[in-house]
């Protein structure tokens, strides 16, 4: 097995090593140490259309019941990080999800980037929303509704990759490494791409306090 990078290396692999020689106890420590950055890519991705008739959490949990029927092949291989692994089979549930509620009603596929075995794309709308969460009072909800489309704006000006390395890093937390891994570019193209993303967005946000804070790389 070739190296491969992941964020919490060390406590990953020794849980996986744990399960590896026979310990069941490890999993659901497993589980627990990469539930929060999981549930934010699931959430991020759920389409809005589906708030209230779809709980992340069902989400995860069907995820995590196929985790553990494909562990045994993963163990064996473990070819690509254990959460870039787990992140794939939540993105094959969240996309059937979205098939069995939505159908035909599926976002305009020009607008998302083509990921094989990926989940659905983050849209502006869910990024803006998260990124402006915590920027302004409720007295102020002119000013957030005009930020958030200028927001909006900005994101779907960028080019689809560009989104969607903006999401893989700044939203869902992940290294350089795991997003080249998932989007199947080099790392130097990652960075290039989430500057260029991170540039663009400060250059609006820098006029209303706390912006930048926001947005450090």
């Amino acid at each position: 097995m070739g190296p491969v990078a992941a964020r919490n290396d060390s406590p990953t692999n020794e849980l996986l090593n744990r399960l590896a020689s026979g310990d069941p106890e490890g999993w659901p420590e497993l589980l627990r140490l990469h539930h929060p950055r999981l549930r934010r890519m699931v959430a991020l991705r759920l389409d809005a259309r589906l708030y209230g008739r779809v709980d992340p959490s069902d989400v995860l949990q069907e995820t995590y019941l196929h985790a553990a029927r494909g562990l045994p092949d993963y163990l064996r291989n473990r070819e690509v990080p254990f959460f870039v692994w787990l992140r794939r089979l939540a993105g094959h549930r969240l996309g059937r999800v979205h098939r069995e509620h939505l159908g035909a009603k599926m976002r305009d596929a020009g607008r998302e980037v083509s990921l094989d075995r990926g989940p659905p794309t983050a849209t502006s709308e869910a990024m803006a929303a998260r990124l402006l969460g915590r920027h302004l009072r409720p007295s102020e909800e002119a000013v957030r509704v005009e930020l958030c489309r200028r927001v909006q704006d900005a994101l779907n000006d960028m080019e689809p990759m560009d989104r969607e390395v903006l999401a893989l890093r700044h939203f869902e937390q992940l290294t350089r490494a795991e997003a080249a891994m998932v989007l199947e570019i080099s790392e130097a193209a990652v960075a290039k791409r989430y500057l260029r993303a991170l540039a663009k967005l400060k250059a609006i946000l820098e006029q209303y306090p706390g912006g930048l804070e926001e947005l450090a790389p």
